[in-house]
């Protein structure tokens, strides 16, 4: 690939714009200013430098956000931030989509990518990516509340059951289980169908790849098996921290 194809593809703006940074003397491969927008590339392990900040060539990127409260997950936002805010420029170039999204009260693990199939996967709704919420409730959680959960509750204008599974009472008002379907607002409405209510809400885990310490409002690339963490649906699987 020739060096102004590549910039392009990395997210630094049009053809036209590639070449003017090449031109002006901005790229640096190795130690050395490449002014030949035609330079020809080996893209494997390649990293570089633009005005000094280094990069790593990426095919197709794959990010995890720590998703703080009074984001929508909108390029368009209209009443909050958008989550797109929180991640640099030449990714918002390269067309980065969040995969679902998380209410902009609701606070955790939100994944982003360029990578179509990689959203599908996650997204269909019959791939049942496991993905694990902590919430407080308005009400104390009474044991009749956790059997129905376990048992599986209808939902308005949705078909089937929709269960929990792997349900833990952290504390009288301190929940977390596991949803395997992907529906507005499902485990909001899943909580309010047993008599409660979602007062604050986070995403702790997506697949086997759970958050730890990542800090709020921060991002992070995923690595090869992170990717594949995320796709796992197998709860004996390894779990991956980021």
């Amino acid at each position: 690939m020739v060096l102004e194809k590549m910039l392009q593809s990395q997210g630094f703006g049009s053809r036209k714009y590639c070449q003017q940074l090449i031109k002006a003397g901005a790229v640096v491969i190795d130690g050395t200013v490449i002014t030949d927008p035609k330079y020809k590339l080996k893209l494997q392990g390649l990293s570089f430098h633009v005005y000094n900040d280094e990069y790593t060539y990426r095919e197709k990127v794959y990010i995890a956000l720590n998703k703080p409260v009074g984001y929508e997950c909108s390029h368009q936002a209209t009443h909050h931030f958008s989550v797109f805010e929180l991640i640099d420029e030449i990714l918002l170039q390269r067309g980065v989509q969040t995969v679902g999204r998380l209410d902009q009260d609701t606070t955790g693990i939100l994944l982003l990518t360029d990578d179509g199939q990689f959203l599908q996967a996650l997204t269909h709704p019959k791939k049942h990516v496991p993905k694990v919420y902590q919430m407080h409730t308005a009400d104390p959680v009474t044991e009749q509340q956790i059997i129905q959960l376990g048992q599986g509750v209808e939902l308005r204008n949705e078909t089937g059951l929709f269960q929990a599974t792997d349900i833990q009472l952290i504390s009288n008002q301190h929940l977390q289980f596991t949803v395997h379907q992907g529906v507005y607002h499902q485990v909001k409405r899943m909580v309010a169908a047993v008599g409660n209510r979602v007062e604050s809400l986070h995403r702790l885990q997506i697949g086997q790849l759970k958050l730890d310490h990542l800090a709020e409002g921060e991002y992070c690339y995923l690595t090869e098996q992170q990717i594949l963490a995320a796709k796992n649906q197998s709860p004996d699987a390894q779990l991956l921290e980021i």
